[in-house]
């Protein structure tokens, strides 16, 4: 925590109410400092009073309204107080008897979809869950898959998606024919700046009841802009705008942008088996396909599954892979050989949290990422 809190430290001194509440003359907290949050603290006191209705129409609004103008901000106190959630219909697939749930666009929830439908065709790769079969097929599959997210996924209340088409067998079947066993495929940078900060949990109650929750500003500290009596910090998920005008996911009024937040859920036979998440901003929907993979394709267990290497295809440059530490050596050299840009992972790649319920014994098994902090905690 201290590490990425220091690594965001320019970002809080931009706006002198953030360097106030989460900088300590003008530094990040050092590991175990005590850091204190008073104004954030009255903030969360006034919810738990007063609801969304103190958030969202009270003096919270009010503090955020202004200090957002004065930084030259259009957001008017209409704009919180009409602001709402939305319950939605997941779009799902099927993969190796199961089926997966994932949220619609606006989310990439989609990319995992499609990753899954063009992993399923074909056979499991025989060297294992981190051989060079397996991670080329992975990555390529990311690939096809992003880009459609980069071409068709916005607000679908302002352009419609074509989520049918793109979860067809026959579009499966169309990228998959792309995919080369001997040749990484010339992929091109995505036009979406790279993030990987996020918080995800997951609960099942003794009765079985799921929650796949997960939540982000962003990027660490959103915009950095913090409300001067709230404490409260901004997100800026503006940024998975685009500003083409021609681009359906282009920046506009009342209008939702492209997100990579995705909790999901794996049921079978109409009931949750395992809600889960990846953190990790665009790795997401990549980490979904892996994590998934690994337990239904090879018998890992969720722990084992979690704790895997990873391979990441970043989209910040031509077919630049990030690979963690964890990935065999032979299969970074396989890699290399067919082509990827393999770079190492400067940091750690996403973040997982998997709950596996067993309905025949009423068992519930968990597993939590090392990577960050978390944990697995029965109750």
């Amino acid at each position: 925590m201290a590490r990425d809190w220091a690594k965001r430290t320019e970002i809080l001194r931009r706006d002198p109410v953030a360097s106030r509440n989460y900088l300590s003359d003008g530094k990040a907290p050092a590991v175990g400092a005590l850091h204190r949050l008073p104004d954030l603290a009255k903030t969360l006191d006034a919810i738990a009073r007063g609801g969304r209705d103190a958030f969202y129409r009270g003096w919270i609004a009010e503090d955020l309204v202004s200090h957002l103008k004065s930084v030259g901000g259009l957001h008017t106190l209409d704009d919180f107080a009409t602001a709402e959630g939305e319950y939605v219909t997941p779009i799902t697939t099927d993969y190796r008897g199961y089926t997966v749930h994932e949220c619609p666009p606006n989310s990439q929830g989609i990319v995992a979809l499609e990753m899954l439908n063009i992993l399923s065709g074909f056979p499991t790769p025989t060297g294992g869950p981190l051989s060079i079969e397996r991670m080329h097929l992975l990555i390529e599959a990311a690939w096809l898959a992003y880009a459609d997210r980069d071409r068709y996924v916005c607000d679908p209340k302002m352009n419609a998606v074509p989520v049918e088409r793109l979860l067809s067998p026959e579009h499966a079947a169309e990228l998959r024919g792309r995919i080369r066993p001997d040749q990484a495929m010339h992929a091109s940078p995505s036009r979406l700046p790279p993030h990987k900060d996020t918080i995800y949990l997951t609960v099942v109650d003794r009765d079985g009841n799921a929650i796949s929750f997960i939540n982000s500003l962003y990027e660490s500290f959103g915009s950095g802009l913090c409300g001067p009596k709230s404490g409260v910090l901004l997100q800026n998920r503006g940024c998975g705008f685009v500003v083409d005008p021609t681009h359906p996911n282009c920046i506009g009024p009342g209008k939702r942008p492209m997100h990579t937040i995705i909790p999901a859920l794996l049921s079978q036979n109409g009931r949750a088996v395992m809600p889960f998440g990846v953190l990790g901003g665009h790795y997401q929907a990549t980490g979904h396909a892996f994590l998934l993979g690994s337990i239904l394709d090879y018998g890992l267990d969720l722990q084992e599954a979690i704790d895997l290497g990873r391979v990441y295809p970043t989209q910040l440059e031509e077919n630049q892979v990030e690979v963690e530490d964890g990935v065999p050596a032979e299969t970074v050299a396989g890699l290399k050989a067919l082509g990827h840009n393999i770079v190492p992972a400067p940091d750690p790649v996403g973040g997982a949290q998997a709950i596996w319920i067993d309905w025949k014994t009423g068992v519930l098994t968990a597993g939590s990422d090392p990577r960050y902090d978390g944990c697995a905690m029965g109750y």
